[in-house]
């Protein structure tokens, strides 16, 4: 895979199911968690790409789940000077499609991560509709706002994955609005795909909820959470790709280091599943 920009059909040259694998880079700089320096984080966002990277995985994004708990919708200048600086540096080493997240909703900041440290995609959260999260009431849906900045800054070729009634939140707000027809308004309102999860990290998304956006929706449709080798198979039917994080964890856990066994065996699933 070039390191050159992939543009917004990237996901779309990847043999389907894509495996896009987490990074949770440690706790960044202002943060209670914080333990590292920005130059140690930098370094081991690096070894764990660099690990990923040779294990075959199809692409790579990088969170800030450390930083927890999060601030709603807005970040400070040091969460954004530190993740373009660990972006940066696992962009000089490895060649596959990045990607990246700002918790909670810091979207505009992604953006402005991933274009100036040449990622190719973001997650983000709140795209379209309001909803209750870990932080607050997310009110304003974050569609026009940050296209507009997308295109002001020059950034159109970063990607935008939208999560649709995402985990870890509560929607009783648009509970007349099926997941499907979420979709459908993502997809309107410029989403360059969608992503299904479960009810919280490490949850898997429901196999009937991930066919029915794939039916509405012609853009592609990501398994955001709790894919594993074994459910794998029934959730590809429909996913077209699916972003894993805490099933290559040591221990299945999030928090924990990457298991180098976990990595190969995902990997060799998703290429049994391609057959």
């Amino acid at each position: 895979m070039s390191a050159s920009p992939q543009g917004l059909s990237f996901l779309k040259k990847l043999d389907r199911p894509a495996l896009i694998a987490m990074i949770h880079v440690g706790a960044l700089p202002g943060t209670p968690r914080c333990a590292k320096s920005v130059a140690e984080l930098c370094r081991d966002a690096v070894t764990e790409a660099k690990m990923l990277a040779r294990a075959g995985v199809d692409a790579i994004m990088l969170e800030n789940m450390h930083d927890a708990p999060y601030l709603n919708r807005s970040v400070g200048p040091e969460i954004v000077a530190a993740m373009t600086a660990i972006c940066s540096a696992v962009r000089a080493e490895v060649s596959l499609p990045l990607g990246l997240q700002i918790l909670a909703g810091a979207n505009r900041e992604a953006v402005a991560v991933a274009f100036a440290a040449d990622f190719q995609f973001i997650r983000c959260e709140g795209f379209v509709f309001a909803h209750v999260a870990d932080e607050g009431l997310m009110p304003e849906a974050d569609a026009g706002p940050l296209l507009r900045y997308r295109r002001i800054i020059g950034a159109q070729r970063i990607a935008i994955l939208a999560d649709i009634k995402k985990k870890h939140a509560a929607h009783a707000l648009t509970a007349d609005v099926d997941l499907a027809e979420t979709a459908r308004a993502a997809v309107f309102s410029g989403a360059d795909a969608v992503i299904v999860t479960g009810t919280a990290t490490g949850r898997p998304a429901n196999a009937d909820d991930v066919a029915s956006v794939a039916d509405a929706v012609d853009e592609p449709v990501l398994a955001g959470s709790g894919v594993t080798p074994e459910n794998l198979a029934s959730i590809a039917a429909f996913a077209d790709a699916a972003i894993i994080g805490s099933y290559l964890k040591k221990n299945g856990l999030w928090e924990n280091g990457p298991d180098p066994r976990r990595v190969k065996a995902m990997v060799k699933a998703i290429r049994q599943c391609r057959k």
